[in-house]
């Protein structure tokens, strides 16, 4: 058995896999599939890809259904980054354009947490341990 995280994007997948994978040290596009002539989404763009955000494989597709609903922070990534630059890094880059839940600080369990949510919507938690 497999578990895999799975997000759902309406015409931005590609965009947001690009801005993770840039950003997480470790990550990377492992495969896409496009919607070709006479699918229901636009012709070239991804339809399902698989990327590896940090060692974590993710499932993102591109719905051609406009949906009621969205990303909500119930979900989110949690990232461990290994000094205050990376963190720094990581957090400028995804929160631009975003909202911070919790902006960068002393929680008391942890020296160094930020919670926010990116510019597409998904929840990202960074913390130095």
């Amino acid at each position: 058995m497999k578990v895999t995280p799975f997000l759902m994007f309406e015409g931005r997948a590609e965009e947001a896999m690009a801005l993770y994978c840039e950003t997480v040290p470790g990550s990377s596009v492992l495969d896409v599939t496009r919607y070709g002539a006479g699918e229901d989404g636009p012709e070239g763009t991804v339809k399902l890809a698989r990327a590896s955000i940090g060692g974590q494989e993710v499932m993102i597709f591109n719905s051609p259904v406009h949906h009621a609903f969205t990303f909500t922070p119930s979900f989110w990534f949690f990232v461990d980054c290994s000094s205050d630059e990376e963190q720094d890094r990581i957090i400028d880059v995804l929160s631009k354009d975003g909202s911070f839940l919790m902006p960068t600080g002393n929680y008391g369990f942890s020296q160094r947490f930020a919670w926010l949510n990116d510019r597409f919507g998904v929840s990202w938690q960074i913390n130095l341990p």
